[in-house]
């Protein structure tokens, strides 16, 4: 028997370069809807039967505010038109659902501020471009909702598809090891950042990310009852007490058996110390709207000592009928996994369970110094800059789990696949508001009922 020598870095870029003739850069650009193109809306009402009905129209509401919020909260339309493009087969763990208000700061366990992707619901292993054409054209989109212009929405995707391919590059330089430490610093951001405007607003969000972790949520959602008791405050319809299947003692019971175990053991102990207080619903995002969340809140030595979870329900990933099934059977640990695939660090509380009403979630924190930037306020320079923060972002997250030499082979050293990538923002963008044009003339013959302002 003898060893097997992989290929050299050099040859993996040569792979990679190969791959150009097989699925061409300039294939990548440019998207074109067929001629019997399926109804957008149609895929979003058939993700309404598995939500919480009287949530779905929160959900249409939030979607109607503008091209970039339909985008959010559309990735399974999104995904049933990329599927359909060419594609370069090269595979990493893909966000799923990569634009720009998916990536944020967070704290590390080390109570470090790192910048990375923070949503993970729709992740699983697909083309790496797919994730990157959800990037460049949430980019374009946000672009044209901020009022710029078209030549000032390419600049800021040209900007950030070049910040993945050079990143992608250099770290395909490095070991193994390297890549996987890794990591983006909020110090390193706040060093790439020239505009004064833009660097004292990134110091204040730093500031307010800092201050967000559970003794400020325990300050915002938590009151106390008339027995002495402490409770999460009910704000409807956002954050609200609902029933639960079976009662509380057995949810509690169920996050203390199935959860406790698929957390690391030193963190059981950590998480045995905290005694149960109350649970909520709580409505977050915008895709996500309709789907079972909820908060629980923890405390430790006393009333000021506490810990919020929040539980998500998970669903299959809107890529897995194109891209092939998890190979994780739950949900949640496959959000999870993918998770702690593409973070550098992540969630010390991660972990999953299946519930008594038979609905897969997966589990973190709340809040711990969670921020995330205010894309709608940036100037057109700022916008770019920051698009270039999170294609480089994304490139760490992808070479942590693909080839970096076999992708960096492909994209080049040259502009062509930044520019086919922009093509495709470009008509992504304009498909992109045509949906969203849909979605409000169905809310105004109401076809579709939506809750605004929520």
């Amino acid at each position: 028997m003898t060893d097997h020598t992989p290929p050299s870095p050099d040859e993996r870029r040569a792979a990679g370069r190969a791959l150009r003739k097989v699925t061409p850069r300039s294939s990548l650009a440019g998207f074109t809807p067929p001629p019997r193109r399926f109804d957008p809306l149609k895929v979003l009402a058939a993700q309404d039967r598995a939500r919480i009905p009287d949530l779905v129209p929160i959900r249409y509401g939030r979607m109607s505010v503008s091209p970039f919020t339909f985008l959010r909260g559309s990735a399974a339309v999104m995904a049933r038109d990329i599927a359909a493009q060419p594609t370069t087969g090269i595979r990493v763990q893909c966000c799923g659902d990569c634009h720009l208000l998916n990536f944020g700061a967070y704290a590390t366990p080390e109570r470090n501020l790192v910048f990375d992707v923070n949503d993970f619901d729709e992740t699983l292993e697909a083309p790496f471009e797919w994730d990157l054409k959800r990037l460049a054209a949430s980019v374009h989109v946000a672009a044209l909702d901020n009022g710029f212009s078209p030549a000032e929405a390419r600049a800021a995707v040209l900007q950030g598809m070049a910040s993945y391919r050079t990143a992608m590059d250099s770290l395909s330089r490095m070991t193994m090891l390297e890549v996987w430490y890794a990591h983006i610093d909020v110090a390193h951001v706040e060093s790439l950042i020239t505009d004064p405007a833009w660097r004292r607003q990134f110091k204040r969000g730093v500031k307010k990310a800092r201050q967000r972790g559970n003794v400020q949520a325990l300050e915002k959602l938590g009151t106390v009852s008339k027995g002495g008791r402490v409770r999460i405050n009910d704000q409807p319809p956002l954050v609200m007490h609902v029933p639960v299947v079976g009662d509380e003692a057995e949810m509690v019971a169920t996050i203390r058996g199935r959860y406790r175990k698929t957390i690391q053991e030193d963190r059981r102990h950590l998480f045995d110390a905290y005694r149960f207080a109350d649970t909520a619903r709580k409505v977050v995002g915008v895709g996500s709207v309709g789907l079972d969340a909820r908060i629980a809140l923890f405390l430790g030595h006393d009333d000021a000592d506490p810990l919020f979870l929040q539980m998500k329900e998970a669903r299959p990933s809107v890529l897995a009928a194109y891209a092939g099934a998890s190979p994780y059977r739950h949900h949640g640990e496959r959000v999870v996994q993918g998770q702690r695939l593409m973070q550098a660090a992540s969630d010390v509380f991660l972990g999953w369970y299946t519930g008594t009403n038979r609905r897969q979630y997966y589990v973190r924190q709340l809040r711990d110094m969670k921020g995330s930037a205010d894309v709608a306020s940036m100037p057109a320079a700022t916008l770019a800059a920051y698009a270039g923060l999170c294609g480089g972002t994304l490139a760490h997250g992808h070479a942590r789990t693909g080839d970096a030499c076999v992708i960096s082979g492909y994209l080049g050293s040259g502009t062509q696949f930044d520019e086919a990538m922009a093509d495709f923002a470009r008509d992504y963008a304009a498909q992109t508001s045509a949906d969203h044009a849909m979605l409000e003339d169905a809310i105004e013959h109401r076809r579709i009922t939506a809750v605004m302002g929520i």
